[in-house]
């Protein structure tokens, strides 16, 4: 059974608003516990709401003023190490997003320079027929295409354990039949 996603909002209606508070809260000690339990990680919960004039703490006051001592005596350095405010965590995903964007282009660019050249070589597409933009993207494909291709054959050249007598003979054979 899925759930609709929510629609993070402003809730208008107070009666509404109040129990939808009561019932995330419930949901964020539930999994302050979890990961306090699963992870063995020292936590707490701090919740301070308009509906009640004290703060919410949770596991209790005691557990929570031993993790806050823990955490203030920690070194500025450790503390500050990977906080990050709204602004930069939202920087870095823009920078995220837009080098994963660089990458589909480049990667949709070369997909298109590939097709491109064999329709050109099996002559579904005429040189002329290319518009002149493409052209040079076209030929630094095609040489990079060719330097892989030649990489790739010495590789098999040098990695031939069957024997250098057996493929003279073979291509001995092969240059005869058509020669």
């Amino acid at each position: 059974m899925t759930r609709k996603k929510v629609k993070v909002a402003f809730i208008e209606n107070e009666s509404v608003r109040k129990s939808t508070f009561k019932k995330r809260k419930r949901g964020i000690f539930k999994k302050a516990h979890e990961l306090a339990t699963l992870c063995d990680v020292p936590i707490c919960v701090l919740i301070k709401s308009e509906y009640d004039s004290i703060p919410e703490v949770w596991p209790s006051r005691e557990e929570a003023n031993k993790v806050l001592s823990q955490w203030e005596m920690m070194p500025e350095m450790s503390k500050t190490k990977k906080m990050v405010n709204q602004e930069t965590f939202l920087l870095q995903r823009i920078s995220k997003a837009t080098e994963s964007l660089k990458k589909l282009w480049r990667e949709n660019r070369e997909l298109e320079m590939k097709e491109l050249m064999f329709s050109c070589f099996s002559g579904k597409t005429l040189l002329s027929d290319i518009n002149k933009n493409d052209l040079p993207d076209l030929g630094c494909f095609i040489d990079q295409y060719l330097k892989d291709l030649n990489r790739r054959i010495e590789i098999l050249r040098t990695n031939d354990v069957s024997g250098a007598g057996a493929a003279t003979t073979s291509n001995a054979c092969h240059a005869y039949a058509y020669g």
